[in-house]
């Protein structure tokens, strides 16, 4: 059995590509904080522990695009990039769900 197709990934420089790899996993650490969605207090600090890292490493990325003189963020290829990787999935988390029906 082959694996599905998946549309290929924009070009994006190894700076880009550490970029949105540092968002999704800020995004995926601030989901599993947040209380709308969690669970139990455990899985909230150790995502609310790794936050920092991943943070820090989103800084670095963005800090080499800079010092590279990346000083543009393309955000459409960037976009395209972040639904490639099921973004929007990762990030609704990080919202509130909606409100129930009276």
């Amino acid at each position: 059995m082959q694996p599905p197709d998946f549309p290929p990934l924009p070009a994006l420089t190894r700076a880009e590509s550490a970029f949105i790899d540092g968002y999704l996993r800020v995004v995926d650490q601030v989901g599993r904080i947040n209380p709308a969605h969690g669970d139990d207090t455990y899985t909230a600090l150790r995502a609310a522990q790794a936050l920092a890292s991943h943070a820090a490493a989103l800084r670095d990325a963005l800090a080499l695009m800079h010092r590279r003189g990346e000083t543009r963020i393309h955000s459409s290829t960037l976009t395209r990039a972040l639904r490639e990787l099921d973004g929007e999935r990762r990030a609704a988390r990080v919202a509130l769900p909606p409100v129930p029906p009276d």
